[in-house]
C-alpha cells in the first residue's frame, strides 16, 4: 500500500513538473500570442474576467461622494472627451485607429448598453485602477477623484443624459468628424 501511495505521489509530482515545463516552453519559445491581432491564449478571457470580477466585488466603492447632477455630468463629458474618447469612441462615431489596433478591443461606450448596466462604483474602480493586459490605463495619478467620479457617473447614466451633457459630447463628436474629413481630403489630394 505504501508503494502504491508513493508511486501515486511521484506520478502527480512528475505530471505537475511536466506541465510547468510545457507552459514555460510555450512562453519561452515565443509560441504564446503577443500581437494585438493574435487570438487569445487558452483560458485567457475566462481567467482575466474571473480575476477582475473577484477584485471588483472586494474593492469597488458603493456610493459616489459627489452629486449626480447636471454640472457633474457636463464636467464628466469634458473629462471623457479629453481622456476616454480616443479609445472608447463618441456618440454616433466610429472607433479610432488606436481603438481598432488594441487587443482586446475597448468597448464603444456609447453603443448599445455601453456600461450603463454597471454601477458608477464599478466604472470608477476601472477608471482609477485600469485593467491589466487590456490597454485600459489607471487614471488615479492623472485625474482627481472628482473627475474620475464625474466620468463614471456620466457613463453610468449615458442612456439618459441631460441635454447639456449630450451637447458637450456632441461637440467632441463634431470635432472628430471634422478631423476625419480633413484626413479624407488629404488622401484625395494629388501628390505634387
Amino acid at each position: 500500500m505504501k508503494r502504491l501511495l508513493e508511486g501515486f505521489v511521484l506520478g502527480v509530482l512528475a505530471t505537475v513538473l511536466l506541465a510547468a515545463a510545457g507552459i514555460y516552453a510555450y512562453f519561452e519559445r515565443g509560441m504564446a500570442p503577443v500581437a494585438t491581432s493574435a487570438p487569445p491564449m487558452p483560458f485567457e478571457k475566462k481567467l482575466a474576467r474571473m480575476a477582475l470580477h473577484a477584485r471588483l466585488a472586494r474593492e469597488m466603492p458603493d456610493k459616489a461622494p459627489i452629486a449626480l447632477d447636471e454640472g457633474n455630468l457636463v464636467a464628466g463629458a469634458r473629462v471623457y472627451l479629453q481622456h476616454c474618447a480616443v479609445c472608447h469612441g463618441l456618440p454616433g462615431g466610429q472607433q479610432t485607429a488606436i481603438a481598432e489596433g488594441e487587443f482586446p478591443k475597448p468597448p464603444h461606450l456609447f453603443r448599445g448598453k455601453g456600461v450603463t448596466d454597471d454601477t458608477a462604483g464599478e466604472t470608477y474602480w476601472k477608471v482609477a485602477n485600469g485593467i491589466r493586459l487590456t490597454g485600459m490605463p489607471g487614471f488615479d495619478k492623472s485625474l482627481s477623484t472628482d473627475q474620475m467620479w464625474q466620468v463614471s457617473l456620466l457613463l453610468a447614466t449615458a442612456d439618459k443624459l441631460p441635454a447639456s451633457a449630450a451637447a458637450a459630447l456632441a461637440s467632441g463628436a463634431e470635432v472628430a468628424r471634422d478631423v476625419e474629413a480633413a484626413k479624407d481630403v488629404g488622401k484625395a489630394a494629388p501628390a505634387n
